[in-house]
């Protein structure tokens, strides 16, 4: 048990080394670690783990190690630039263990026109730092890494097992993660920094991406009656779709978690592409479909719906009746998580050390949300029995332009990590 000295201790030791963390966030979120260009944030992160004294683990992700496992992801393409990096920290105490995730890929910047100040070269402004990444989620990386060093800067170390874990492929399937679990990580749970304002997230809701494929007849416009335009046909599909979206959300469908939100599943055409020339009529389109699901809502069932909604939309279009769309599953096959129906006794006391540990740093109590995005404590919660909490700074605008993190809130976040492990884990003198 720490005491009220020690905890006032460990909070002034975040406060001692937070220059320094604001500055490695600085230099993580100027790596564009786009999904494929992960290498030299992972790079930097091996390094500190490294400077630290931790074991490093640094392996290339294989998807034949990986595919069997429940959880998995579908992926297009080569797969020989995802790496994941961990440092261990080994103690010789009897603490609890527990793992610090965290992924280092960021979405795509969008127009650089549309940002304020480029996207990757990081600036602080009226407390709050600014850039692709320094939200979601590598302010979350850096809390992970420096509240253990505040624990050092005051002679302490975690009494239990720590990893911390860097991962690539949050953004589109998870399957970093999942490999970190296949290598044999396990603990006895899981903290992840994701930004959602200092709240702890109680449920999130599971993901299908997939994209629908569609052919026409090209034919020169001056005939275009004579042909099938691949690109239109793409309409009625997405109102359809749109459609089956509204019957998901309605209230004797909704999970329990989200009784209360008219309209937690959102249906996003993320992408479309088609037609090769302005006067021909497009012989081919594709668009990247993004679903949610509730949790306990079964992805193999919630699949065959989707498939059934295209079909039966497509039997009302003259050339797609008899061509019917092909449906290509990649990316995010990830099944909704709730840790409020997490019973188990770990669960309790990982929640319970959270909330102490928040109310130490703000004098207020935790407030707890249903997300209507994923993370990846699925895997921990559903497939490696372990309480996965999902708690992070206050951030604006990710995914979106002009990206930001705000900084005390990253120290708030910091400090209560940081009471968080000694409570968990407990500490020993180094």
């Amino acid at each position: 048990m720490i005491t009220p000295e020690d905890e006032t201790r460990i909070l002034h030791a975040v406060d001692a080394v937070f220059d320094r963390e604001i500055e490695f966030l600085a230099e993580l979120t100027s790596h564009p670690s786009t999904r494929g260009k992960e290498q030299s944030a992972q790079d930097l992160m091996a390094k500190e783990f490294s400077a630290r004294g931790y074991a490093v683990d640094r392996w290339q992700i294989d998807v034949a190690d990986i595919a069997h496992l429940p959880g998995f992801s579908p992926v297009i393409g080569a797969y020989d630039d995802a790496v994941n990096v961990v440092g261990s920290h080994r103690s010789s105490g009897a603490g609890r263990s527990l793992i610090l995730n965290g992924h280092i890929d960021v979405v795509p910047e969008g127009p650089l026109d549309m940002w304020e100040t480029p996207p990757y070269a990081p600036r602080i402004d009226d407390g709050w730092m600014y850039g692709r990444g320094a939200g979601d989620m590598k302010a979350g990386l850096a809390s992970n890494l420096f509240a253990l060093d505040a624990l050092s800067h005051i002679g302490f170390a975690p009494a239990g097992d720590v990893f911390i874990q860097s991962v690539v492929e949050e953004e589109c399937t998870g399957n970093g993660a999942l490999a970190c679990l296949q290598r044999g990580y396990r603990a006895d749970a899981a903290l992840i920094p994701e930004p959602f304002s200092e709240q702890l997230v109680t449920a999130q809701v599971g993901v299908i991406w997939f994209q629908v494929h569609l052919k026409g007849i090209p034919v020169h416009v001056a005939y275009a009656g004579s042909g099938s335009n691949a690109i239109e046909a793409a309409i009625p599909l997405i109102a359809a779709l749109h459609e089956m979206e509204h019957r998901w959300n309605e209230p004797g469908r909704r999970h329990a978690d989200y009784a209360g939100h008219t309209h937690a599943l959102n249906l996003n055409i993320g992408k479309i592409e088609g037609g090769d020339w302005t006067s021909s009529v497009p012989a081919w389109c594709v668009f990247d479909v993004r679903m949610g699901l509730f949790p306990g809502q079964d992805i193999e069932e919630a699949k065959r719906e989707i498939e059934a909604v295209l079909e039966d939309a497509a039997r009302s279009h003259p050339f797609l009746s008899q061509n019917a769309p092909e449906i290509v599953y990649h990316g995010f096959h990830a099944e909704g998580y709730a840790l409020s129906q997490d019973r188990s006794e770990g669960a309790a006391q990982a929640i319970s050390a959270l909330e102490r540990a928040h109310h130490t740093v703000t004098g207020a109590s935790l407030d707890k949300i249903a997300i209507t995005a994923t993370t990846d404590s699925r895997f921990f919660g559903l497939y490696a029995d372990t309480p996965a909490l999902v708690y992070g700074p206050r951030a604006e605008a990710i995914h979106g332009f002009n990206e930001r993190v705000e900084l005390e809130s990253v120290r708030r976040v910091t400090q209560a990590t940081a009471l968080f492990i000694a409570s968990w884990c407990g500490l020993e003198k180094i």
